[in-house]
């Protein structure tokens, strides 16, 4: 009853799900109770993370709500957007906006009470949630202060008026260091979709609204942003990154994300026999799936390339026949210089292991922080929106990455249109992150410093921890708080327990 208590409602997409939960652990290693609202499927995701750190004694629960799929014209069991289809999203969203009241009324059963709701950027309904419950919320973001601040300079100082064309660049005002970005990459949240924008009007009013920022990103790689994004919003942002860090034992991060550990012994396994720095780890998150033709050149790149590499190939179902057979030849030429993981991966695992050289991503923030915190470079391969930000943050800011030359977006394109990187670019990429000479060097050098940034800024003393102990502070029940106040007592959480 003297906690705080977080009520997270994550996006339920992996790469909003997993860092949400990551900082609910974090957060209760500090004192704070938390509560992570999750649909059924979302749930199974998770839970064997959240199980693992109440047996641990963190104070953290899963509430699970069924979306009211005939209500909503949905397909029954489609409840985690990785397995939505397009047509369906508008109803999706929609389905679970309907479970404010349900997730309301739980929470007003039950103790603790809730004292702060911590919600994804994409939930406006959750500000509701809070007023009807009679406190704070609080926008996570799972995504750099540099592309938030990018995004909203853009579309606050009208960057696009006057712009026909969706893919020329244009200058992002109100940075000190000089960036260009177009329509196409960085349009505003939901703001490229036909008929969802009064849901993008929604989503900047809430943002707009809330009572504060928690982010998952490290300060000490982007002060400038991160003062410039808290200036903007005129709002306190807490950062509080790399929230992957809770997991300090292989087992929950082999775990994390995923229903059960399969594949990660595999994995060590195979990496333990490989030199240090010398495999090359492949993986587009889990929207993000090649095309036929994509996968062929991304295959031969790799095998031309002369590196050891782990490359995930998610959902094979989604595949031809033909490109399964070439990944299947494939699997079989590079057997034991190449390792083809079909499905799930360990991918923070794989990461942090000595033998990880680079690591070619789509640039989604989590995996980009990922490679950072391991000290890895990364070869820069952005498919849609966001990911274009981060790459640019990767390669022209931090300087830890080389680009593919993607410059427009791969997948949700208003008009379709192939664009193929080829064998040769991938080759030329993977080398020029592997070897590089004095230029590689120097990225590698520029990487393994944002590792020690990241792991410093976790450590007690270090920015993300003293973050965190404040938001259970300034978060506490009101009559806790101000007796305290009165007091001059300040209640300490207990040690975190032992993984």
């Amino acid at each position: 009853m003297a906690a705080a208590h977080f009520v997270f409602v994550p996006l339920m997409a992996q790469g909003h799900l997993i860092p949400a939960v990551d900082t609910a652990l974090l957060l209760a290693t500090h004192g704070a109770f938390c509560t992570v609202v999750a649909t059924p499927a979302t749930a199974a995701r998770v839970r064997p993370t959240v199980d693992s750190a109440r047996r641990s004694g963190l104070p953290v629960r899963l509430a699970e709500f069924p979306l009211d799929y005939a209500g909503a014209g949905l397909p029954e069991g489609v409840d985690n957007m990785d397995n939505v289809p397009s047509e369906f999203m508008a109803r999706y969203f929609a389905a679970v906006a309907r479970l404010r009241e349900p997730v309301e009324r739980y929470l007003r059963a039950g103790e603790p009470r809730p004292t702060c709701v911590v919600a994804d950027f994409c939930h406006p309904w959750a500000s509701e949630l809070a007023a009807g419950l009679a406190v704070p919320r609080l926008t996570f973001f799972s995504m750099c202060a540099f592309c938030l601040l990018c995004q909203h300079n853009v579309e606050r100082f009208g960057a696009y008026d006057g712009v026909a064309d969706d893919n020329a660049p244009v200058v992002v005002p109100g940075l000190a260091r000089r960036v260009e970005v177009s329509r196409a990459q960085a349009p505003g949240f939901f703001r490229d979709i036909p008929g969802w924008e009064k849901f993008a009007d929604d989503l900047e009013r809430a943002r707009a609204e809330s009572d504060g920022v928690v982010i998952n990103t490290v300060l000490e790689m982007e002060p400038e942003y991160v003062a410039g994004y808290a200036e903007a919003r005129g709002m306190k942002l807490w950062t509080v990154g790399p929230v992957a860090l809770y997991h300090r034992s292989t087992a929950t991060l082999a775990a994390r994300g995923n229903t059960a550990a399969i594949g990660a012994d595999e994995c060590l396994r195979w990496l333990d026999g490989k030199e240090p720095g010398s495999v090359v780890y492949v993986s587009f998150g889990s929207i993000v799936h090649p095309e036929e033709k994509q996968a062929v050149e991304l295959g031969l790149g790799l095998e031309a390339s002369g590196h050891p590499f782990i490359w995930v190939v998610r959902s094979p179902d989604r595949h031809g026949e033909a490109a399964l057979a070439f990944l299947r030849e494939l699997e079989a030429r590079v057997a034991g210089r190449g390792l083809l993981i079909w499905g799930w991966a360990p991918q923070a695992l794989i990461l942090s292991h000595r033998a990880a050289g680079t690591f070619v991503t789509h640039c989604g923030w989590n995996s980009t922080l990922e490679a950072a915190t391991a000290g890895l470079p990364v070869v820069a391969w952005p498919h849609f929106t966001d990911q274009f930000l981060n790459a640019k943050m990767a390669v022209e800011v931090l300087g830890i990455g080389v680009g593919v030359g993607v410059e427009e977006p791969l997948v949700y394109q208003r008009v379709r249109k192939e664009i193929l990187v080829g064998r040769g670019t991938v080759e030329a990429a993977v080398r020029s992150a592997m070897d590089g000479g004095e230029e590689g060097e120097a990225r590698r050098r520029r990487a393994r410093a944002l590792a020690a940034k990241a792991r410093a800024a976790a450590r007690e003393g270090g920015s993300s921890h003293a973050n965190l102990l404040d938001l259970v502070e300034r978060f506490k029940p009101r009559h806790v708080a101000a007796s305290e106040a009165a007091n001059g007592t300040t209640t300490q959480p207990p040690p975190p327990p032992r993984q």
